[in-house]
C-alpha cells in the first residue's frame, strides 16, 4: 500500500523515532508499504517517520545509480564508522522539488537488523553511503535542510508551506 509522505515542516519529521523492539509481520508489512511508497515517489530512500511512523526503520534502493546494489531494509540502524568526506546534492521525498549540497561521510559502515531480525553489518559507499546517512538523519528528527544555511532553509520552508497549503486545497502546486 502506498502511504502518504509527510511534507516538511510537518512536526512529526522533527521527532526522534523509537527503536523497534521486535521484528514481526507488522514490521515487515510496514517495510513492504515503505518500498511501494518510495518506488511510487521515484525515491532511493525512505524513513518510517516520513510516512508518520516513529520507528527506526529505513528502506533504500540505489540501483538506478548503483546497479550492483540491492534493495535494503534496515531496522534500528547504527553507524559503526564514518570515513572521509564528500559533498552531494541531496533531495528528499518530504521536501519535493528542492535540492542542496550537503557534506557527508564518503563511507559509512552501518549495523542493523534485517527483515528476519538478523543483525547485519554493511560498508556503504557512493550514493548508498549518502542515502543511509540521509535516511538515518530522519530517524533522529533531522532533514537535509538542517545541514544548509538558515537563509536557504527559510526560503525552502516558505515554499513547502505554500506547497502543503495548495495540496490541502486540492489546487495545483503552482497556483
Amino acid at each position: 500500500m502506498v502511504r502518504e509522505i509527510l511534507i516538511w515542516p510537518d512536526p512529526i519529521l522533527k521527532q526522534k523515532a523509537k527503536p523497534v523492539a521486535k521484528v514481526d509481520d507488522k514490521v515487515r508489512a510496514l517495510i513492504k508499504d515503505m518500498f511501494e511508497t518510495m518506488y511510487a515517489a521515484e525515491g532511493v530512500g525512505l524513513a518510517a517517520p516520513q510516512v508518520g511512523i516513529l520507528q527506526r526503520i529505513i528502506v533504500l534502493d540505489t540501483r538506478p545509480q548503483q546497479p550492483e546494489s540491492k534493495p535494503l531494509a534496515m531496522i534500528n540502524p547504527e553507524f559503526v564508522s564514518l570515513e572521509g568526506e564528500t559533498t552531494y546534492t541531496e533531495g528528499c521525498l518530504s521536501i519535493p522539488g528542492e535540492a542542496e549540497d550537503v557534506d557527508r561521510a564518503a563511507v559509512a559502515t552501518v549495523r542493523y537488523l534485517d527483515e528476519d531480525g538478523q543483525e547485519q553489518t554493511l560498508r556503504c559507499d557512493g550514493l548508498l553511503a549518502i542515502a543511509v546517512q540521509h535516511e538515518t538523519d530522519h530517524l533522529d528528527g533531522t532533514v537535509f535542510v538542517d545541514h544548509v544555511s538558515t537563509l536557504k532553509r527559510e526560503f525552502i520552508r516558505k515554499r513547502m508551506k505554500k506547497l502543503k497549503a495548495s495540496k490541502e486545497q486540492g489546487a495545483p502546486a503552482s497556483a
